[in-house]
């Protein structure tokens, strides 16, 4: 259903994956990769929103990396380059503005992803109008979001065994975009489930029933801000 494709970002190149549904355009979403890179559960997730009626792209943020085991990903983590990923995320949403239809653009995130949805939220507020954080939270100080700038609809996905994106953190995120003058934010906690509980290719933590709900709550969300 999807490809690969090259868009512009801010004078240079990008690279992601497009999944475009069946009658050719829809209203538009870019999916951000978790810290494993931009691998098969990512463009699976765009297959979904396309096979739903979206236009979706999950920009490439690792130039072509991917890792398998937890140390690995923690490195290309905290040594990915902030600003040239804010430029790919933010091409990418120019990218599937050419191609979608409806009003503004949706973002949905996964751990790391779901910190970098809303700093891309903040930086592209002009054009983001729904946000949505699988339990998402920013690991590098000097990337926290801009929670004033957020203007866009925020529903959060957050797992009730987590010990990083933590219950508690879902409520100080839902607590600081309020405070930033957001008062369209609601935040799920799924007791009992563990972080990455929606990575069916994880089967240690996937849960099925959760990651349905969840689901369920993300499409109505994006099409009741988008379309």
């Amino acid at each position: 259903m999807g490809e690969m494709i090259e868009f512009p970002s801010n004078g240079g190149t990008g690279e992601g994956y497009l999944a475009t549904p069946e009658g050719g355009s829809g209203p538009g979403v870019v999916v951000i990769q978790e810290w494993w890179g931009l691998v098969d559960h990512i463009k699976d997730v765009c297959d979904r929103l396309a096979a739903a009626g979206f236009v979706a792209l999950a920009p490439d943020l690792y130039h072509g990396t991917q890792v398998s085991e937890p140390d690995e990903a923690g490195k290309e983590m905290m040594s990915l380059q902030l600003e040239q990923a804010a430029k790919d995320m933010s091409g990418a949403v120019d990218a599937v503005q050419e191609r979608a239809s409806g009003r503004g653009v949706g973002v949905v995130g996964f751990c790391m992803g779901g910190g970098l949805a809303l700093v891309l939220g903040a930086r592209r507020s002009d054009a983001v109008s729904a946000v949505v954080p699988f339990y998402g939270a920013s690991p590098w100080q000097d990337a926290q979001p801009d929670y004033t700038a957020v203007r866009g609809a925020v529903l959060g996905h957050y797992a009730g065994e987590d010990e990083w994106a933590s219950p508690e953190v879902a409520r100080q995120l839902a607590d600081d975009l309020r405070a930033g003058g957001n008062d369209d934010v609601t935040v799920h906690v799924y007791e009992g489930t563990q972080h990455a509980f929606f990575n069916d290719t994880r089967p240690e933590v996937y849960d099925a029933e959760a990651s349905a709900l969840a689901w369920d709550r993300t499409l109505q969300f994006l099409r009741s801000h988008l379309s």
